[in-house]
């Protein structure tokens, strides 16, 4: 019997070990890359398109969307009127803007990797941030970890979100990215 398992042992890492060798540079990086830009891409850029203004310089100015959904209590408080609100609201608005463009761009096509999901995890610790304090999230929308449900918004997705992105954190890009390409080898 001893020999049986001790064999069955040595082929799992024979198996394993050739496949982790194989896949070591570029798998994991494209995966969860592939994995954001096909769960998460057009999500965020289509909840950036309600932020921006109208003409072809929304991007400098943010819609009412935008300020309801980044400050639904302070804009709330100034009557709904974006111009009643201090200046730092509109500079958080645009720039929180040009974030959900800018960071799964760059996290998709593999450039500035590391930085840019570090970022968006960030970003998406504000958002979980203003989702529970600004909009009031309730608590079946909040869920909880071990909880056997695993349909929460909050703390179920959003810990899927934060593990792929941590994933790039911590690998990198890979080989097929931009940041191997431009020669950051080592800090793809």
């Amino acid at each position: 019997m001893n020999g049986l398992i001790d064999s069955l042992t040595r082929l799992h890492d024979r198996v394993f070990g050739a496949l982790e060798i194989e896949t070591q540079d570029w798998f994991m990086g494209l995966a969860a890359r592939f994995v954001f830009a096909a769960t998460l891409l057009v999500y965020f850029w289509n909840s950036a398109a309600t932020k921006l203004g109208d003409g072809i310089f929304g991007f400098l100015t943010p819609s009412s969307g935008a300020y309801v959904q980044i400050f639904p209590k302070a804009f709330e408080a100034a009557g709904y009127d974006s111009a009643a609100l201090a200046w730092h609201y509109h500079l958080i608005a645009i720039l929180g803007t040009w974030a959900e463009f800018i960071l799964p761009a760059l996290i998709v096509i593999g450039l500035f990797t590391r930085l840019a999901s570090l970022a968006f995890i960030g970003f998406i610790a504000v958002m979980t941030i203003v989702d529970i304090t600004g909009h009031g999230a309730d608590a079946t929308t909040i869920g909880a970890w071990f909880d056997g449900d695993p349909a929460s918004l909050i703390m179920d997705q959003r810990a899927f979100w934060i593990f792929v992105l941590l994933v790039l954190v911590i690998k990198g890009g890979g080989k097929l990215s931009v940041d191997f390409l431009l020669g950051r080898s080592r800090g793809y």
